[in-house]
């Protein structure tokens, strides 16, 4: 059998970082372009083949932007885009993207809005249908305190697959808490919802972390979800706020799975992602 490529299924491209409503003084280090010239060093240097590239920003030009990067570099396998899913036009933009076979889901950045029951919108949930029906994946990104809409989301979107991003974000400095448990193990009761490894560091208070403060998270998610259903991501360059570097968050990801057999390392760091995005 041949063996799944190596793919990081979480990180971002971006040009002009001032065209980013999130990019504010705080994170003045990522504040700089991040192309895939400056990733692809990094991905070979920690033996990956290819990424999946995710939205960063709420719009369309984006969008068409990532997928440009993604043909003239073959090794981003896949990219997860935008379209506003409350337009009446979201039927039209998804139809737009019908001949780019790199566009593999679609994401809202769900944690930045006020209302913690967004995902629960009818407007959104029509929008989130019409990209079931166009076969693509949705990736939820919410915190901790929004997990309950989430769970509320997975038992309402229940014919395609849904992608759970970052662990849903919670702070090691905290410890497992029951809100977040209790919500991954709900949310994992619906076999269609997958969860990424990634973010992880970016939550830890001030960036001081030891890679052991995430293995009673990973634990969990493991335990949920099973090695069937989960995707590493590095969540480059956003990462780079509390890591040294790339190698580091992998090293984080790669002693936590070293008790895991090969089978199931393969489909953490790969395996799993080429199988729910669907990538060539």
């Amino acid at each position: 059998m041949t063996a799944s490529p190596r793919l990081d299924a979480h990180q971002h491209f971006w040009a002009d970082p001032k065209a980013l409503p999130w990019m504010s003084d705080a994170i003045q280090p990522i504040r700089r372009p991040f192309l895939p010239e400056d990733l692809k060093p990094a991905l070979d240097a920690c033996g990956f083949e290819g990424c999946v590239a995710v939205q960063a920003d709420h719009s369309l030009e984006e969008t068409r932007w990532l997928l440009d990067q993604a043909r003239e570099n073959p090794w981003i396998r896949g990219v997860v885009g935008w379209v506003d899913l409350c337009s009446e036009k979201v039927e039209a933009d998804l139809a737009s993207f019908s001949g780019e076979p790199k566009l593999r889901g679609i994401r809202h950045i769900a944690q930045d809005e006020p209302d913690d029951r967004f995902l629960l919108g009818d407007d959104f949930g029509r929008g989130v249908n019409a990209v079931g029906r166009a076969g693509l994946v949705y990736d939820i990104l919410v915190f901790p305190r929004q997990l309950e809409a989430a769970v509320e989301f997975s038992r309402i979107h229940t014919e395609m697959n849904l992608v759970l991003d970052h662990i849903a974000k919670p702070s090691p400095g905290d410890g497992v808490t029951s809100e977040w448990e209790s919500g991954i193990r709900a949310l994992a009761e619906n076999p269609r919802v997958f969860c990424k490894i990634s973010g992880l560091v970016t939550e830890a208070p001030g960036g001081s972390w030891k890679a052991y403060d995430f293995h009673p998270f990973l634990d969990v998610v493991m335990d949920a979800f099973g090695d069937s259903r989960l995707m590493f991501g590095s969540d480059w360059p956003v990462c780079l706020l509390a890591a040294r570097g790339y190698d580091e968050v992998v090293d984080l990801a790669e002693g936590w799975a070293g008790v895991l057999d090969s089978s199931a390392k393969e489909k953490l760091f790969g395996g799993n992602a080429a199988k729910i995005y669907g990538l060539s």
